[in-house]
């Protein structure tokens, strides 16, 4: 299901440029974050059933609309439907960089498969405390399946590579979520690792907590996310 497509001028700086990020948001997620913003789509399955040959479409037609990349958001769900889409899409001239957009929260048997397909990650850490991640996501052991996930997608990808226009070609981009009263362990060791690598970090009001079911503490506050463009150790 995709609940929107269309170019994006929102998006990480390296990723938007001129034309805009060619961003598919997907319905539903493998997370259940209490403050995320697309909360209705992501929770409440606000979106429409595609097949192979519209998701195909879509690409194409983003890539006619000049967008310098595909981005696909929320994917981890979808990976074997997206790969269908995306033979067809190339047999028809799709070339873009394709981006792969996630919470961070993917298993790297699933990331092995995008091996060669994916040219940019740009995965979440959000948390560095499985008990956070577990009240406030849903999940559990989110920071060591995050940490073997990053690690694997720099393998694959390495650092950012910026062109000469300032749009990102090729790399992994980390975006990491800053919360209340230091929820998600910015500053401590696990990030510190990440500061200490050649990066390019910039602060987004991107997360906000606007769903009533929040902790206290939570309601009508924003959320920074600081985006690090790295090598990972």
């Amino acid at each position: 299901m995709v609940s929107s497509y269309g170019p994006h001028f929102g998006e990480e700086a390296p990723l938007v440029g001129r034309y805009g990020s060619g961003t598919i948001f997907f319905t539903n997620c493998n997370l259940r974050c209490l403050f995320c913003q697309n909360y209705s789509i992501s929770q409440l399955g606000e979106g429409q059933k595609v097949s192979k040959e519209d998701l195909a479409y879509m690409m194409l037609s983003l890539q006619a609309r000049g967008c310098h990349n595909i981005n696909l958001v929320s994917p981890t769900h979808v990976v074997p439907q997206i790969l269908e889409a995306l033979e067809l899409a190339v047999e028809s001239g799709l070339h873009l960089p394709l981006v792969y957009n996630s919470g961070g929260y993917d298993s790297v048997e699933t990331l092995r498969i995008l091996d060669g397909v994916v040219d940019i990650y740009m995965p979440d850490m959000k948390y560095d405390d499985e008990e956070t991640a577990r009240e406030l996501s849903g999940i559990g052991n989110y920071p060591e399946i995050n940490k073997a996930a990053i690690k694997e997608m720099h393998r694959q990808t390495g650092d950012l590579e910026i062109n000469e226009e300032g749009v990102a070609r090729r790399g992994l981009l980390v975006r990491h979520l800053v919360l209340p009263h230091g929820l998600a362990g910015s500053g401590n060791k696990r990030d510190s690792e990440f500061s200490q690598q050649r990066n390019f970090p910039q602060h987004l009001c991107q997360y906000h907590g606007s769903i009533p079911s929040l902790p206290p503490g939570f309601s009508n506050s924003k959320f920074r996310t600081a985006n690090i463009i790295h090598g990972i150790p």
